[in-house]
């Protein structure tokens, strides 16, 4: 049954079993809650980027780009009614609603031609979303969410079908568990036996600001074994799920010229910029990864606050649920994360000028305005995931330009009460009022920063101090 942990191997059905079985479903695409309702949707109209631009950055695209495909206007209409656009490239400057799509191969051909046809998209665009990294498989369907229709179920049902995964050679010697992983579609002419499992990210995340980067500008060092990005604001280390391609790594490979690509050791946020250290082979990928766990590695931030935060060691709890935004408490709380911040110094500054937080499209969130800004040097004591963030939004001083703190910090200002983890918080009669309670503090925060924040990894060490990088000036000064 599925589920189980049983091997997967040939049966006793004749040789045209599974064909007989999946010309019921022939036209029918296998779709998850969540999926969109109509195979067919408007690729929205792109910002150009120019050829020259283009050149001028010394950016390889991932597909051959010609001048006449990069001036193409959007306003094209094709047969179908809606806009003709068959390119990733040019990068739009803002990024297109989610859209993500779930499809069951029912006959074998190309996966970009299968896709192709399936959703009505052109094939340079399943191509391009194919080397983004952007298309996923499985041998088999991946468990239905809670939220699944019936109708899904069934059709879940019916694809796991022990009768019909016995008969599939993909699948042999595998567990069930097995078979539903997951993996990258890495080439456009490969082909899956019928029956695989296909989701398509059609409009993964996107990086402008990655065209925008003078990248050799960026390198800091460069070593046999790693190298040392100033991480720019607005750019991904290592790519996101649906894009691989623009991220630091990829570019910065480039701008170097690296036959091999650089890896990552380790992440920031895409809003931060600074310090960052890719490897140059996975054997030092693998050192470095050891080095932190060790707790070898140091780093050191600047962050611009909008109060001040006195000198000291902050200490609070993180929730190990693996979304944002991020929840802390002062007080323990059993199997939540140790968060630990020493604040080195904190100094007055001006606060960001219009014209600076215009480039940097640095939001004010609905937090005044002041004269003055705070600059706090931070030693990060343990590396979670939007710790210093959520620390300082927990302090009532939150990153200036932090979308997502900063409203509930203004919130809590105004109310204290509001924060079912804070200081004033309420006491709550039942576990179900303060779950409620907290639902309602996580609508409070805002979305994830577009492009830069007042947070950045100034310095980065290892080896007691052996090796020591620091970046250059934060975008505020």
């Amino acid at each position: 049954m599925p589920g189980n942990p049983m091997s997967l191997g040939p049966s006793n059905f004749g040789p045209n079993f599974i064909n007989t079985w999946f010309s019921s479903f022939r036209g029918t695409h296998f779709r998850l809650i969540g999926a969109p309702t109509t195979l067919r949707r408007t690729l929205a109209a792109t910002h150009s980027i120019s050829y020259n631009k283009l050149v001028r950055a010394n950016i390889t695209s991932p597909v051959s780009i010609s001048k006449s495909e990069t001036v193409a206007s959007s306003t094209t209409t094709s047969v179908n009614g809606y806009p003709e656009y068959s390119r990733l490239l040019p990068c739009p400057s803002t990024n297109l609603s989610p859209r993500i799509e779930h499809l069951v191969v029912l006959e074998k051909s190309p996966v970009c031609e299968y896709i192709s046809k399936s959703l009505d998209l052109p094939p340079l665009y399943v191509a391009d979303l194919i080397h983004f990294g952007a298309v996923y498989y499985a041998l088999i369907c991946p468990d239905p969410p809670v939220t699944a229709t019936p109708e899904q179920v069934q059709l879940y049902q019916q694809f796991t079908s022990p009768e019909l995964l016995l008969h599939r050679r993909s699948i042999k010697g595998k567990t069930f568990r097995e078979a539903q992983k997951t993996f990258r579609v890495t080439c456009t002419e490969e082909s899956f036996e019928v029956g695989t499992y296909l989701r398509i990210h059609v409009h993964p995340k996107r990086f402008p600001r990655c065209y925008e980067i003078d990248w050799k500008s960026r390198i800091i060092a460069v070593t046999e074994s790693y190298v040392v990005l100033d991480k720019p604001a607005g750019t991904s280390v290592g790519g996101s799920s649906d894009n691989i391609e623009e991220c630091c790594a990829t570019f910065a490979t480039r701008a170097l010229g690296l036959t091999y690509p650089l890896l990552t050791t380790h992440q920031i946020d895409n809003c931060t910029e600074g310090c960052v250290v890719l490897a140059r082979n996975k054997k030092y990928c693998s050192t470095f990864h050891k080095k932190i766990r060790d707790k070898m590695v140091k780093k050191l931030y600047l962050a611009l606050a909008a109060a001040p935060v006195p000198r000291g060691i902050y200490t609070h709890y993180m929730r190990p649920f693996n979304f944002a935004p991020r929840l802390i408490s002062e007080e323990y709380i059993d199997r939540w994360l140790l968060c630990q911040l020493e604040v080195l110094d904190c100094k007055e500054v001006p606060w960001p000028n219009s014209s600076i937080r215009e480039k940097y499209q640095i939001e004010d969130c609905g937090w005044p305005v002041e004269n003055l800004a705070y600059e706090c040097t931070v030693d990060l004591l343990t590396g979670r995931t939007h710790q210093i963030r959520a620390q300082f939004a927990a302090c009532g001083a939150p990153i200036i330009g932090d979308s997502m703190y900063m409203p509930a910090s203004l919130a809590e200002k105004a109310t204290p009460n509001i924060n079912p983890l804070g200081k004033c918080k309420e006491e709550y009669t039942s576990e179900d009022e303060k779950n409620i309670a907290i639902d309602n503090w996580i609508a409070l925060h805002g979305k994830e920063p577009t492009v830069a924040i007042g947070l950045r990894a100034c310095q980065i060490s290892w080896d007691s101090g052996e090796h020591i990088y620091n970046a250059g000036s934060p975008w505020w000064r």
